[in-house]
């Protein structure tokens, strides 16, 4: 059964169609003879400090191996709901969201052509994260790992899965965890992520408002975030908390793509795809470090080894069948995760 959240309708598809009639960046024609792009990137929410680096160092490569400029217009929030707003025509000329399945949500509104998922190296993802905790210094609430978490008094920020990918990973890997735990009883592994749910005080629609709620809101006990957004908060804030690996996590894979329907209507194919093969390029990936995310280049990853902790133990999304399979059972309306959250899983 298709997830009715992301999969349009004929009648939305045609609205689709319509809606590229709007893209601004003019034709094919007009980009070649003003020599001058514009392009946009659909990311979601803790990318922000990133690209904003990132695409400082693009517009530099790029002007200075064509005769032409370039700027960028950047897109954040929650991943889910960005692909869905693309899908209902925003005019993204890449997608740079936090997992495959939401990419995969903007091809089934027919505007990337299948097999996007092998047009850039190691599955489309250049960089990679996890998933960790942020308590309070001083962890006054001793939470050390996935069990700590459903303790009597423990408060849990996270977003809701249903709009962000950064949250689809938190519930995952707390249900891999839990799998360990309970060897596989798939009962109690739902008991579990059910009371997990019910220590949740706050469910943000995308990552970046779940940090706000726990760090500058001070809700909560514990935030279940992106390392990076972690990361972020403790650089800013270093008094006052500190960051938590749990034994087990998930390896996060965002996922890119070019928008296949609109670079061809702008002229921009060449472009935005050389914004997303550069992510990949050496100071690219020193980029993605500086800024907390595992770059996909071993050595280079091999850099930032005083920052991440390179032992930790991750399961993959293949654990879970692929995300196909992952949303579906999951995510899906009226999938595991509705049932638990309205208790009746």
């Amino acid at each position: 059964m298709k997830s009715k959240v992301f999969r349009l309708s004929a009648l939305a598809l045609a609205i689709v169609t319509g809606a590229s009639a709007f893209v601004s960046c003019g034709s094919k024609s007009e980009a070649a003879e003003n020599k001058n792009f514009s392009i946009i990137n659909v990311s979601y929410d803790p990318t922000r400090e990133l690209y904003a680096a990132y695409n400082e160092a693009f517009k530099k490569h790029w002007e200075a191996d064509h005769d032409s400029t370039v700027e960028i217009t950047q897109s954040h929030g929650g991943s889910g709901k960005q692909a869905l707003e693309v899908a209902n025509g925003n005019p993204a000329d890449v997608v740079t969201l936090a997992l495959e399945y939401d990419v995969k949500a903007v091809e089934d509104a027919g505007l990337i052509e299948p097999g996007w998922v092998d047009e850039f190296p190691l599955d489309s993802s250049p960089y990679t994260s996890t998933i960790v905790f942020l308590v309070r210094k001083g962890n006054p609430k001793n939470i050390l790992d996935w069990g700590d978490l459903v303790k009597e008094d423990v408060g849990i920020i996270t977003p809701n899965p249903k709009t962000s990918g950064g949250a689809r990973w938190n519930y995952l890997a707390a249900w891999a965890w839990a799998q360990g735990e309970y060897n596989n009883d798939e009962q109690k592994v739902i008991d579990y992520v059910t009371e997990l749910y019910k220590h949740v005080l706050v469910l943000d629609s995308g990552a970046r408002g779940a940090t706000t709620s726990f760090v500058e809101n001070g809700q909560g006990d514990v935030l279940l975030a992106w390392e990076n957004e972690a990361f972020l908060s403790l650089q800013e804030y270093p008094d006052d908390y500190e960051i938590v690996t749990p034994s087990i996590s998930i390896l996060a894979q965002p996922s890119v793509a070019i928008v296949d329907k609109v670079v061809d209507k702008n002229g921009t194919r060449e472009v935005a795809t050389e914004y997303l093969n550069y992510l990949y390029s050496e100071e690219a990936q020193r980029i993605a470090g500086e800024n907390f995310y595992r770059p996909s280049n071993e050595q280079v990853l091999a850099e930032f080894s005083d920052t991440f902790d390179l032992d930790i133990d991750l399961v993959t999304i293949n654990d879970f069948g692929g995300w196909d399979e992952a949303f579906e059972k999951h995510f899906s309306d009226g999938g595991l995760f509705d049932q638990i959250f309205e208790g009746e899983a």
